[in-house]
């Protein structure tokens, strides 16, 4: 038996959501590639980013501050896409797509606050390539050590606040007449959707303008950092621009990020477009951090270099102080 929906008027919160997930008239065999498909891409995606992790760590040549934030960037990916993904995996042959109240919340701060965390972070690494392009004889002293400890903990400390204060909220909304959620997991915009809140409106506004700070913040920083970085190309000329080539990752991944973010907030849900929707969800939530350690991995030298060094060898150099930073 599925959930029972809410009674009409009960503005208390329910105890169980029912996710609807994709249509039911796929049939068994589509359902079942998708599973396999999401199986690989999860499995890619933990791989993939704890290799990233693994060489950022234990290679020496990779202690500077460019990838020691890529470290972090590929910890998040591994958790921001595990906050989902099993739980969509297990689902798949559910006869029953539930999550309690209390889990469905906690989904939601803590892919809230991984996303969030990555958009900090996102902004720091182009604010390490600015000092590393355009002050590259103040780069050891501006990027020090404790710099780049400082800016990793911004990224999470803003992440963890803002989802923190956007989970209470959505916590506090009254659901009634149903608690069907016609998504793969729970969002807030579709949280919204099946909430009889008369302050809805301005509930949205407010959950909105937390998510819009930290992700408009992050990106025009980014922006505002790459202004500057090819301005400088311009003006210096080649040695530059071949400085410039380290960067061209970190903007491949930071427009995949913001850009299928941006498509799948911004864009007006309807009822029509649920399956393009949910869609999207898996393309922001799902595949872009299977594609970062990718991008990186291919177009990053070092990266490369060290991956064929381990290898060859079974095991990369270990340092035995731990991850030490050392300016490029």
């Amino acid at each position: 038996m599925s959930p029972e929906p809410l009674q009409q008027g009960n503005l208390s919160s329910p105890t169980m959501f029912l996710l609807l997930g994709f249509s039911s008239a796929y049939r068994a065999w589509v359902t079942l590639c998708l599973c396999l498909c999401f199986s690989l891409i999860y499995l890619v995606t933990v791989l993939g980013n704890l290799l990233i992790v693994t060489l950022v760590w234990l290679d020496t040549h990779l202690h500077s501050p460019m990838y020691f934030f890529l470290g972090h960037l590929s910890f998040l990916d591994i958790c921001y896409s595990s906050v989902t993904l099993p739980k969509i995996l297990r689902d798949a042959f559910a006869p029953q797509k539930t999550i309690s109240f209390v889990g469905c919340i906690t989904q939601i701060y803590f892919f809230l606050c991984f996303g969030g965390s990555e958009c900090m972070l996102l902004a720091a690494m182009a604010y390490d390539r600015y000092l590393a392009i355009c002050h590259p004889l103040h780069y050891p002293a501006l990027m020090s050590r404790k710099m780049c400890h400082c800016l990793v903990a911004l990224s999470w400390l803003s992440g963890s606040i803002s989802s923190l204060i956007q989970a209470f909220l959505t916590s506090r909304l009254p659901f009634c007449g149903s608690n069907r959620i016609d998504h793969l997991f729970c969002e807030i915009p579709f949280l919204l959707k099946v909430s009889c809140s008369p302050n809805a409106p301005l509930n949205k506004a407010a959950l909105y303008v937390f998510a819009g700070t930290i992700a408009m913040g992050s990106f025009l920083l980014t922006v505002v950092s790459y202004v500057h970085i090819i301005g400088a190309v311009l003006r210096r000329g080649m040695g530059t621009q071949r400085a410039f080539a380290t960067c061209t990752s970190h903007l491949i991944v930071v427009s995949l990020f913001f850009s299928t973010g941006a498509v799948a907030y911004l864009s007006p849900h309807s009822s029509s477009s649920m399956e393009t929707d949910k869609v999207l969800a898996l393309l922001y939530a799902v595949v872009t951090p299977m594609l970062n350690p990718i991008i990186y991995s291919l177009r990053n030298t070092e990266v490369k270099g060290s991956i064929r060094k381990a290898l060859r060898t079974g095991v990369s150099p270990v340092c035995t102080k731990g991850l030490g930073i050392t300016a490029e």
